[in-house]
């Protein structure tokens, strides 16, 4: 069974709405399982900390998940056309993982929401994908072969899925939100089982 890791910070539900449904896209490809995890919040405060354990939701990702994954999606909400500081924080974390080569080799895609249909979307995805380039990782997005990605007035690009919330952070994903998260998660668990013959 190769275990694909679906990684996210969410602040009001929409980024996690496509992490799960990313999961179900990986559970759908024989052989494959998505293995969910959060990142803590980052306080302005030095003193302050995150409970160890989430109170609800996905533990926080720990280093073995890295190093056990096959397969990596990594989502985030858009902050400012970038991604949030709870999983910038994170990633600036990883310079064992990256001079140990953790993580190259292995497919990865990204994820993100937006509270308005031009919020920067496309930014975002293209920030999280820079580190994982560093990383040695196999960037995959989402191809126009996919009818949703054609279709959507929403959110999804070929860059990853998305999510469109609105101003009110509506975290219900349309149709086609759902049809690119989950083929998305398809993809990326289809990728890493065909690595995974290769080695």
């Amino acid at each position: 069974m190769q275990e694909i890791l679906v990684l996210y910070y969410s602040h009001r539900g929409s980024v996690r709405a496509l992490a799960e449904q990313i999961a179900l896209g990986i559970h759908q490809v024989p052989g494959a399982a998505a293995r969910v995890r959060t990142v803590p919040r980052v306080s302005t405060v030095c003193e302050a900390v995150e409970d160890g354990i989430p109170a609800d939701g996905p533990p926080y990702v720990e280093a073995s998940d890295l190093r056990q994954c096959a397969g990596l999606a990594l989502g985030s909400p858009t902050r400012f056309g970038n991604m949030a500081a709870p999983m910038k924080y994170f990633l600036d974390g990883l310079a064992g993982d990256w001079v140990n080569g953790t993580l190259v080799g292995k497919p990865a895609c990204v994820f993100t929401s937006t509270a308005s249909q031009h919020g920067g979307q496309e930014t975002t995805l293209l920030s999280m994908m820079v580190p994982l380039l560093h990383h040695g990782m196999l960037l995959m997005g989402i191809p126009y072969t996919e009818p949703a990605l054609n279709a959507t007035r929403g959110g999804g690009t070929p860059y990853g899925a998305s999510h469109v919330a609105g101003a009110d952070g509506m975290p219900v994903l349309s149709a086609d939100e759902t049809a690119l998260a989950r083929a998305q998660g398809r993809r990326l668990a289809e990728a890493a089982l065909r690595l995974a013959e290769a080695r």
